[in-house]
């Protein structure tokens, strides 16, 4: 079976996919500038084929990979993501994180003003330990890193046209309670798709943080029926 790679989302680390059940994954960090430098990184970097899932900015560079490079990704899993081009509202914000930065604010300092958006209200209310690793998870990141992870979404292009190009299979991941990347993102996503499957679950943007069991259950099924049925 191929190797499966995981790539976590912007100012995320691989505590991301911790308690998921997919210990054996590669988990490169997003640390290039554009997405274009960041699928040349993992292009050279990785075994000739391999299964691929990604998170929001890394569901991104995922698809940029598949419709780059569709020889080398044997099935893929997109989870909280948007294939639309930046709206001039995110190119603000993201150039607001770099200032920020620039200012002396933490990668943490950044992420705790987000929290109601990564997380669901749920998970907050019933779990507050998540909040706690996904402040860590920024920590780990730093602010060198998600300065170039910032650089990247602002290289980021509409990719819809090119997802009919993507043959093989894909899996795509939303939660019910996504204040980023709603389910919409991700059925149409899926309809642009040849081979595209949607699965919505209860939980916010960081789905795998708020459901490690469900999401790592789902992803091991689908790797295992994509591996075998090619």
């Amino acid at each position: 079976m191929p190797p499966l790679v995981l790539l976590a989302g912007m100012n995320c680390s691989a505590d991301l996919w911790t308690g998921c059940g997919l210990d054996d994954a590669i988990t490169p960090v997003l640390a290039e500038s554009s997405v274009v430098a960041q699928v040349d990184r993992l292009l050279s970097e990785l075994p000739p084929l391999f299964v691929l899932g990604g998170l929001s900015l890394g569901a991104v560079v995922a698809m940029a990979l598949a419709v780059r490079a569709p020889e080398r990704a044997a099935a893929l899993c997109l989870v909280s993501t948007n294939a639309k081009g930046p709206t001039s509202a995110q190119y603000a914000e993201w150039q607001e994180w770099v200032d920020r930065l620039d200012a002396g604010e933490s990668p943490r300092d950044l992420q705790a003003g987000i929290l109601g958006a990564l997380l669901s209200p749920a998970a907050m209310a019933a779990s507050p330990e998540l909040v706690d690793r996904t402040l860590a998870m920024a920590d780990d990141t730093g602010s060198a890193v998600l300065r170039r992870q910032l650089e990247m979404q602002m290289t980021r292009t509409d990719l819809r046209p090119d997802l009919p190009r993507v043959e093989v299979p894909t899996l795509v991941v939303s939660g019910a309670q996504d204040a980023i990347c709603p389910p919409e993102f991700h059925t149409e996503i899926a309809s642009r798709l040849r081979r595209g499957r949607v699965v919505t679950l209860e939980g916010g943007h960081l789905l795998p943080l708020e459901r490690p069991d469900a999401f790592g259950e789902l992803v091991r099924m689908w790797r295992e029926r994509s591996c075998r049925d090619g």
